[in-house]
């Protein structure tokens, strides 16, 4: 019963964490047209200034499956929300002061920091979701989706009431920080740390380069570079796109973000429903048509009548693109850490290209045409979606020519994968080989 109740903590831990992500980020996303009418600097400018974010995250996320490896989980979520914190201040303070340095310095350590937290945050995820059972990656990032929809109307307030934009982000820091420092103590250590020293005794220092040379997880990669470039256009260039491309004033346009926010939070919510009957290949295919379908119309529509509701289909098709893939290559072998490392790093690759690259674009040829580019990307990530559905016997036999064992002769529990008592075998040298792929069929049961 203790440890249910210390898994319980864990899991509201990671809740609040995803919430807390969720909330300043898009706290700052909101006020985008406000920073760049204080700063005073074109949408290409603007661009530039958002590389910043692109950089830090690239640092952040590259550097993340590493230290993970070395320290677990806990210190680098502890490190990562502390720089995200304080890259919040430094926005606010580079907006009071009017200096484009301190703005673009404050997005580098936010994005450094959202980059580090990022994969230890999943790695954690995907460790409780083998604990428990049960599908929890899409609740999760539920949470983060939540916290955007609280702050999107708390930008959306701020915006209407003439709020500056530098006091409304040092008030959002405030409670972020006693958030954090009340989850990060039901975090654990060394979930991470324990599963890679182990599987560098098993391996004899091989484990990345055949992480990188597996088809099926790079093209899981392929699909989370396209969801995750589809939600992050958004994060950076939906209220400027609906100011700009149609027309809206900027509390319409944080209005419309909010709603993008709120489909995004439905969609990774009501995700474990559709995958338990289903399956992912079903769930990611529709969720790409429907974010390409939502994208299209926002792209060739002149209305922002019907522009706007299309921003709940794009928010929809981009709600289970992360959660999907990361829980998918966490299962597809062993040495769960580095495969999530891997897909997030891919990922954070249309974080890097999206904004700077879009911003350029659209200073040549306007925002609107600028996101056929994200369109074509979702419309690929239709036709790969059958990589997320690991096979189990695939997943097994992969791990029986990593470790020489039988993964259907376990002498301790004479079970067989996948069956409802697997969960029972835990203490297993390898938990990213363990038969997670029921959990969906388990969450609905």
């Amino acid at each position: 019963m203790q440890m249910d109740q210390a898994l319980r903590r864990r899991r509201q831990a990671l809740f609040l964490l995803f919430l807390l992500a969720g909330i300043t980020m898009s706290s700052w996303v909101t006020r985008t047209p406000a920073i760049r009418d204080r700063l005073d600097v074109t949408t290409g400018q603007m661009g530039l200034v958002l590389f910043g974010l692109s950089l830090g995250s690239m640092a952040g996320i590259t550097s993340s499956g590493r230290l993970v490896s070395r320290f677990g989980t806990r210190p680098v979520v502890v490190w990562g929300t502390v720089l995200l914190l304080a890259g919040m201040a430094t926005i606010s303070v580079g907006s009071a002061a009017v200096s484009i340095p301190l703005v673009t310095a404050g997005l580098c350590a936010f994005g450094a920091g959202m980059g580090v937290s990022d994969v230890a945050v999943n790695v954690d995820g995907t460790d409780v979701e083998r604990l428990c059972g049960a599908t929890t990656l899409p609740a999760l990032h539920g949470c983060f989706s939540l916290g955007t929809v609280l702050g999107a109307g708390a930008g959306m307030a701020a915006t209407a009431a003439g709020v500056p934009v530098h006091w409304h982000l040092a008030a959002v820091t405030v409670p972020a920080t006693g958030i954090f420092v009340h989850a990060v103590r039901s975090v654990p250590a060394g979930t991470g740390r324990e599963t890679a020293e182990g599987s560098r005794r098993g391996d004899g220092g091989e484990r990345r380069p055949a992480v990188w040379r597996d088809g099926r997880l790079l093209l899981i990669g392929v699909i989370v570079l396209a969801m995750a470039l589809a939600e992050g256009s958004a994060n950076d260039w939906l209220p400027l796109l609906m100011v700009d491309g149609h027309g809206m004033d900027a509390t319409s346009g944080s209005f419309v973000y909010a709603a993008f926010a709120a489909a995004m939070t439905l969609g990774r919510f009501g995700g474990t429903f559709f995958l338990d009957r289903f399956g992912r290949t079903a769930v990611v295919r529709a969720s790409a048509v429907s974010g390409a379908l939502g994208l299209l119309v926002v792209i060739v529509s002149d209305s922002a009548v019907l522009a706007g509701p299309a921003v709940l289909l794009w928010g929809l098709g981009a709600s289970l693109g992360f959660p999907l893939t990361l829980s998918a290559a966490g299962e597809s072998g062993p040495d769960e850490t580095a495969r999530v490392a891997l897909v997030a790093t891919i990922g954070y690759v249309a974080f890097l290209v999206g904004p700077p690259g879009l911003g350029f674009l659209g200073e040549h040829i306007g925002l609107r045409p600028a996101m056929f580019v994200v369109l074509a990307c979702v419309a690929c990530a239709a036709f790969l979606a059958p990589a997320v559905d690991i096979a189990p016997r695939e997943a097994e036999a992969e791990a029986e020519a990593d470790t020489g064992v039988d993964a259907d002769a376990d002498p301790g529990s004479g079970l067989e994968p996948g069956s409802d008592s697997a969960h029972d075998g835990l203490t297993a040298p390898r938990p990213a080989a363990d038969p997670r792929h029921g959990a969906e069929r388990m969450a609905g049961s």
